[in-house]
């Protein structure tokens, strides 16, 4: 089976874990701080904070921008559940905004519009996660426009977008945001087994955010309410989590971030050999604004389901009969049951349901070779000849 996605360890990521289990720390050491910093110089982003997943990274982003009870988050339907969850986790509600058709991001039209209806019924959301799906960034200064306008805070949910840009700027340089976040789960670009990241450019969102990753405590004196008793001596001065990442982890992300930009102009290779062998079958190929440089965690394709003989779901489950590990990304979260249970209808968001109909991951990572790529395309015009 060619997987849709697969992590790409090296021996120099091999060694740099050995190293750590070799040190003297295996949580909470020098390594850590080392990835932080690493992450923050690449996406010139001023803070980064090292958590044990992006879900952590987006709950922390949350409580720091001050969301609570009676806030609102809204965020896209065609993103992993965890872009919403946070928002619920905080206490707060939650809503969607439909996705542009071209892009599979946010639409900023269609936020502008929710934005004034949200007005005039005084429900205006505190935060907005604009997900760059697939890689490919959300148009983030039109989104931070509006956001400035109706005073909403923004997070972008990078958790596909690790080494891509935007208006040739790294993503995660938040010129656009308050808050960036990135995954490192093993499908993804770079890899800490499992793990994430909040990156930001403002210090009191950062000092809030390193409290709330471990259990909110301090031992800084300037933070605490009294004179420290001693060396010892430490405070808890918030509620916060176990989120943090471990060294092992952490040095793994480090050995991975030098082949970063290797890693992303190979997926480029690859998204445009698929371009190109895929040109003359009944499929949307993946569209990509002139403003971005896509991180390409994904290649999803969409099926002209008026032009072919089978049906998405016959698609789909022929392309994994034969070996070719395609995915779906994502059912909207709008749908699930957790979800409907709050009231939301599936047609409310037209778009991501038309997405959602058609859409096919095909494999990509760095390490698929064009034998197993062109193996791919062959079972794709196979499944997709007219019987």
């Amino acid at each position: 089976m060619i997987p849709y996605g697969k992590q790409d360890i090296n021996q120099a990521d091999i060694d740099a874990v050995l190293e750590v289990l070799r040190s003297d720390f295996l949580t909470q050491g020098p390594v850590v701080p080392k990835f932080e910093e690493t992450v923050a110089n690449h996406v010139g982003a001023n803070h980064a904070l090292a958590v044990n997943s992006a879900t952590s990274a987006l709950h922390i982003a949350c409580l720091a921008l001050g969301l609570g009870q009676g806030d609102w988050l809204w965020t896209t339907p065609v993103t992993f559940v965890a872009s919403a969850n946070c928002g619920l986790y905080c206490g707060a509600q939650v809503d969607f905004v439909d996705i542009d058709p071209k892009t599979y991001n946010l639409c900023p039209l269609a936020l502008k519009a929710k934005l004034e209806q949200a007005k005039d019924e005084n429900r205006l959301p505190k935060v907005v996660v604009a997900v760059h799906l697939s890689g490919q960034p959300c148009d983030m200064e039109a989104i931070a426009a509006l956001a400035e306008e109706y005073g909403v805070k923004v997070i972008e949910d990078a958790s596909h977008a690790i080494g891509g840009k935007y208006q040739g700027e790294f993503i995660g340089s938040s010129r656009y945001s308050d808050i960036t976040v990135f995954s490192f789960h093993p499908v993804k670009i770079v890899t800490t087994a499992e793990g994430g990241m909040a990156v930001t450019n403002d210090a009191k969102l950062a000092e809030r955010m390193n409290l709330l990753r471990s259990h909110g405590i301090t031992r800084d004196p300037a933070l605490m309410t009294q004179k420290p008793d001693g060396p010892w001596y430490y405070q808890q001065v918030d509620l916060g989590f176990n989120y943090r990442m471990t060294e092992l982890q952490a040095a793994l992300g480090v050995s991975q971030m030098e082949r970063l930009e290797a890693f992303v102009a190979r997926r480029h290779e690859l998204a445009k050999r698929y371009d190109q062998l895929l040109a003359d079958l009944p499929v949307v190929l993946p569209w990509q604004h002139p403003d971005s440089y896509s991180g390409l965690h994904l290649y999803v394709i969409r099926l002209k389901l008026d032009s072919i003989t089978k049906s998405h779901k016959e698609v789909f489950e022929s392309l994994r009969e034969q070996g070719i590990g395609v995915n779906l990304h994502y059912i909207p979260v709008h749908t699930q049951p957790y979800y409907r249970d709050m009231g939301f209808e599936a047609e409310t968001f037209p778009h991501s349901m038309a997405y959602y109909r058609e859409a096919i991951s095909l494999p990509m990572f760095q390490g698929l070779t064009e034998d197993q790529q062109d193996e791919v395309v062959e079972v794709l015009h196979k499944t997709l000849a007219k019987e």
